[in-house]
């Protein structure tokens, strides 16, 4: 028994110098300490990989609530525009409330279009035609006007999904270089060594990944919801152009029916 505990003495005694020398190893591994023994070069990189990261969480967190009210109250027009008892009822309440969003926008241009046409007729060059034929051209220039407001952002999104990856790489690769380097010209080489630094400028490429993922997934998302969006306002606008034509309106507007598939979708 003595002669046990004498041999586990005589293992944690030589264990306690190995620890109290690895412990300033781990201290000095990490990614800070990779950006603080780096060059300019790296440096610079990890300061454009975080400008990136900033950007598209800014970006993904101003549209995601941007979107969440536009729709809210795109649907609390839809309901009211529907309800409303005359086309007149319908401009007091955009003139009250303001139009706030792409089918109140849309539904103000056309009425004041049609209104203003029936009026004064075609005063300018941009008004020539028939109503129809004036009130479609607003029509499509509102629509194409929200397209490009919906769209404001995305490029950006992209821009850091597709390229971050690369230049964490990058990153990754000039750390490697540099730590190859000391290493080379270091008096002993081990594997404490070699693994510290190279896997210190690994992370640059985790780094990378982390800024793109979030930026690709918000691109996708943001895609699909645009393309939902728009198809109910392409269907809004029909419907619209078809109630200032004839002055009917149609059995089940469009609109609502997109609504409530996208509703039905969601559930």
């Amino acid at each position: 028994m003595i002669d046990f505990l004498g041999s586990i003495l005589h293992i944690v005694a030589q264990a306690a110098p190995a620890a109290q020398a690895a412990a300033p190893l781990a201290q000095d591994s990490g990614i800070l300490h990779f950006v603080a023994q780096s060059d300019v070069v790296g440096k610079s990189l990890f300061g454009i990989l975080l400008c990136m990261s900033l950007i598209s969480w800014y970006l993904i967190f101003v549209k995601a609530l941007t979107n969440l009210g536009t729709r809210r109250r795109s649907k609390r027009f839809l309901r009211e525009f529907w309800a409303a008892s005359s086309l007149e009822q319908v401009e007091n309440e955009i003139h009250t409330h303001g139009a706030s969003e792409p089918f109140a926008h849309l539904a103000s241009h056309a009425i004041h279009a049609r209104n203003h046409h029936a009026k004064f007729g075609a005063m300018k060059l941009e008004e020539k035609g028939s109503t129809s034929a004036f009130v479609t051209r607003i029509i499509r220039k509102v629509i194409d006007e929200e397209t490009a407001k919906l769209e404001n952002g995305l490029t950006v999104l992209a821009s850091i999904g597709s390229t971050a990856p690369f230049v964490g790489l990058f990153g990754t690769v000039w750390g490697v270089y540099h730590a190859l380097v000391g290493i080379g010209l270091s008096d002993g080489v081990n594997i404490s060594r070699i693994a510290g630094p190279v896997g210190e400028a690994l992370i640059m490429t985790g780094l990378g990944l982390a800024v793109a993922i979030p930026a690709v997934l918000a691109y996708n998302a943001f895609v699909r919801t645009n393309r939902v969006y728009l198809a109910q306002l392409d269907a809004f606008a029909h419907d619209l152009f078809t109630f200032l034509s004839t002055g009917q309106q149609v059995e089940t507007p469009a609109a609502i029916r997109h609504l409530s598939s996208a509703s039905g979708k969601k559930d």
